[in-house]
């Protein structure tokens, strides 16, 4: 078995026990009050009510519960959740093709090149009286008539299991890629870019905040990699307003060919929260984080403390910002220097616009130290993502998206060495339209842009730039949902 054939068929044994064990539980607990809320889920139509048909009412929204994840813990807010009461399953196909102006190996050549990505996708929701299972999966094979990255294949799969009772919340959330480039802007705005099915039916989970993720946000690092991140939260209700959480998180960055930087994490997290109102609530946390990169003898310790304010109002803004003193100590001095203290910082944003919710606005800023996304050996990075979404008629949509990402080596920090830094930019564009109940058609762009204040050298070639525009096409399709009970 390979070494990439291990860590996936690890996660695919872990979902199957995951699913018995709690199956086992549920027959063993007695009936318990039908009155209390069900489990949450992400914002969706109940099943029956696709999205992607033409013919149905696609300005219905279906109404949400509050989004009840505590302010300090790992996982990024959302506007709400929903009440549903069907578990199902969705089997997907998709076919994306990439046309690019030049890839790494083909720096200043104006030589255009196809990628075409052939992709089965799963998404699944399973629920029970205290608890939900909800997995997305995608993978298949990629073809190019670019030689330097040739044929190959990918996945990308993420796992919830959410545990609620009266005061005790427990989320188990694993997230694993397998992917030909760095996962910083990967397939733009298509169905490839994120694991399951995508529309109403594929429960797209709220995500790891970016500081519980190796960092791959340098788009030169070497080639194909694999990464997985496997979190354990925990959150107790003291009172009516006040509820703290703890958890703790261990994820790793591996390269597939020499010249990456792996690297393996450990976090700790506990926090403290606390509730002005049924809107706004104050927090306080501390993370320990423990980069570690094996074969080498280089080691950080970051410590941080942060206070944290809350906003959510359900469907219509979901609002954090955190900050606090960061101290990162090294095991191998950097230069003279044995440690930095910075500022650690953050806001989370989304907010819906516009008569009906016709328009979503997504934002996130994280500064902090990162493992060194493959290439340094630790980074002080600065991360900004964000996306707008828009329903132009009842069947054309759009999505724009943005990021930037800045990544500078610690000897910057400690004032004794020069390092090098990166600046990464991704922008652009996609409108799509459903074909029929169960197919959708999307044609967007994209560009990679990176510039470094020393020569970055990759197959061959060395420059402080690199520019990559790329073109998509993407047709996708699911079947109709598959009742579990």
């Amino acid at each position: 078995m390979t070494r990439l054939a291990k860590p996936f068929f690890a996660a695919v044994v872990a979902v199957g026990l995951l699913s018995l064990g709690v199956s086992i539980t549920r027959a063993q607990d007695p009936q318990e009050d039908s009155s209390r809320p069900k489990p949450a889920a992400r914002a969706y139509p109940s099943v029956g009510s696709l999205d992607q048909d033409p013919n149905a009412d696609q300005d219905s929204t279906p109404s949400l519960q509050p989004d009840t994840s505590p302010l300090t813990g790992v996982q990024e807010p959302t506007l709400g959740v929903p009440q549903f009461d069907r578990s199902y399953w969705v089997p997907g196909f998709e076919y994306t093709n990439s046309v690019s102006s030049a890839s790494l190996s083909q720096t200043g050549s104006s030589d255009w090149t196809s990628t075409s990505f052939i992709a089965g996708s799963l998404s699944l929701v399973q629920a029970w009286r205290h608890s939900q299972l909800s997995v997305n999966y995608s993978g298949g094979g990629f073809f190019s008539t670019d030689s330097s990255q040739g044929d190959g294949y990918f996945h990308q799969f993420a796992l919830t299991q959410d545990f609620k009772w009266r005061r005790w919340q427990l989320a188990l959330i694993d997230q694993f890629s397998y992917l030909p480039e760095s996962a910083f802007g990967f397939g733009a705005l298509t169905g490839v870019s994120a694991p399951g099915i995508g529309g109403s039916l594929g429960p797209t989970l709220p995500g790891l905040e970016s500081s519980y993720q190796p960092n791959q946000s340098i788009f030169t690092s070497f080639g194909t990699r694999y990464t997985d991140s496997f979190t354990v939260q925990s959150a107790y209700q003291i009172s009516r307003r006040s509820s703290i959480n703890v958890a703790g998180s261990y994820g790793f960055l591996r390269f597939v060919d020499a010249g990456g930087i792996g690297s393996d994490d450990v976090i700790f997290n506990v926090g403290y929260n606390y509730s002005l109102s049924g809107k706004d609530t104050l927090g306080v946390l501390y993370r320990f984080t423990a980069d570690r990169y094996p074969g080498n003898p280089q080691a950080l310790n970051d410590h941080v403390a942060e206070l944290a304010y809350g906003r959510k109002i359900t469907g219509r803004i979901a609002l954090q910002v955190f900050g606090g003193p960061d101290i990162t100590i090294f095991r191998v001095p950097v230069g003279s220097a044995t440690q930095t203290v910075g500022v650690a910082r953050g806001v989370t944003l989304i907010y819906a616009l516009g008569p009906g919710n016709r328009s979503n606005l997504s934002l996130t800023y994280n500064h902090g130290v990162s493992n060194g996304s493959g290439v340094q050996l630790g980074a002080s990075t600065d991360l900004v993502e964000s996306r707008l979404t828009h329903r132009f008629s009842r069947y054309w949509n759009g999505n724009f998206n943005f990021g930037y990402a800045r990544n500078d080596g610690l000897g910057n920090l400690a004032a004794s060495q020069n390092s090098q830094a990166f600046n990464s930019y991704y922008i652009g564009g996609e409108i799509s339209r459903p074909i029929g109940r169960s197919s959708n058609l999307s044609l967007g762009y994209t560009a990679q842009i990176q510039t470094s204040t020393q020569a970055n050298c990759a197959s061959g070639n060395c420059d402080t730039s690199y520019t990559s525009h790329r073109i998509f096409s993407a047709l996708s399709w699911h079947a109709r949902p598959f009742m579990l009970r």
